[in-house]
C-alpha cells in the first residue's frame, strides 16, 4: 500500500484521515476532523482545521489557512464544516472559513477551481466548478459563485450576493448586487458591460447561442423594462435547458437585486 509522503516537521492530529499519495510539506498543521483525499498535495506552512473534507488531487500552496472558524460575530463554536471537491488549486495565503448555523452550516468549494494568491472565501460561500478567482479577491459571507465565473483581481463581493455562471468581473470591482449569468461587470460599484462573449466562445458556445444571449442582454438592459417584464420576454424566447433558461434562473433567484 502506498504511504502518504509526510515531512517530519508536519503536525497531524490523530483523528485526521489521510488517503494514499497525499503529500504534506514542512511545518504544515493538520487538525482534528480533517479528511484529505488521494493525490492531494500540501506545500509548507499550510494550516487546516476541521471539520473539513478535501477531495482528490487538490494542490494547496504555502501559508494558506483552510477550515478556520469564521469571523461572523454570531459564531459560537458550533461544529460547522468546509467541504472542498477535487482538482482544485489554492495558491499562497488563501483563507477559507467554515460555515455557520445561520445558513446551511457548510462552506462549499466545487471542482477544478483556481483560487489565486490571498483569496478570502468567507463562511457559507458556495463556489461551483471551473471558477477562477484572481489575486486578493474577497468574498463575504453567504456569497454564491456559479460555474466558470471569473473574478478579477481585488474584486470585493458583498455578503449574500450571487455571481451567475460564466460571469466575469474586472479588476478592482465592488459587487453590491447580483450579477446575472453570462454578464461582464466592472466598476465601484459594478455596472454591466455586455455579455461575456469571448469567454463563451472559448468554452464552445455556438454563434447562435451567443446571438440569442446578446438579444437577451438588450432586453434586460437596453429597453427600459422592469425586471419582471424582461423575464417574461425571455421566457417566451426560451426552451427547456437552453442558455436562456440559465439566465432566467439567475434573474429569478436574485437575493439582492441585479446590477443594472
Amino acid at each position: 500500500m502506498t504511504q502518504p509522503l509526510i515531512h517530519e516537521t508536519a503536525i497531524i492530529d490523530t483523528s485526521a484521515r489521510i488517503a494514499a499519495d497525499v503529500e504534506i510539506g514542512p511545518y504544515t498543521v493538520i487538525g482534528a476532523n480533517v479528511e484529505l483525499g488521494a493525490g492531494t498535495k500540501l506545500e509548507s506552512h499550510v494550516v487546516i482545521k476541521g471539520p473539513t473534507s478535501i477531495g482528490r488531487n487538490n494542490h494547496i500552496f504555502q501559508f494558506s489557512s483552510i477550515g478556520e472558524a469564521c469571523q461572523d460575530m454570531k459564531y459560537n463554536g458550533e461544529p460547522t464544516r468546509l467541504e472542498i471537491g477535487d482538482h482544485n488549486v489554492i495558491r499562497e495565503g488563501c483563507t477559507l472559513h467554515r460555515g455557520t448555523v445561520q445558513d446551511a452550516g457548510v462552506t462549499l468549494i466545487g471542482n477544478h477551481n483556481l483560487l489565486m494568491a490571498n483569496v478570502h472565501v468567507a463562511h457559507d460561500c458556495v463556489l461551483g466548478d471551473y471558477v477562477i478567482v484572481a489575486n486578493n479577491v474577497a468574498l463575504a459571507g453567504h456569497v454564491k459563485v456559479g460555474d466558470y465565473a471569473i473574478l478579477g483581481g481585488f474584486t470585493a463581493v458583498h455578503q449574500f450576493c450571487h455571481i451567475g455562471p460564466h460571469c466575469m468581473t474586472g479588476a478592482g470591482s465592488v459587487v453590491l448586487k447580483d450579477i446575472p449569468a453570462f454578464v461582464m461587470a466592472n466598476g465601484n460599484s459594478v455596472s454591466p458591460h455586455g455579455m461575456n462573449t469571448e469567454g463563451l466562445k472559448r468554452r464552445g458556445f455556438s454563434e447562435a447561442s451567443i446571438k440569442i444571449l446578446r438579444q437577451a442582454y438588450k432586453i434586460v438592459y437596453r429597453q427600459g423594462l422592469s425586471l419582471d417584464t424582461a423575464i417574461d420576454h425571455l421566457q417566451e424566447m426560451s426552451v427547456d435547458g437552453d442558455e436562456l433558461s440559465v439566465l432566467i434562473a439567475s434573474l429569478k433567484n436574485t437575493s439582492r437585486g441585479i446590477i443594472r
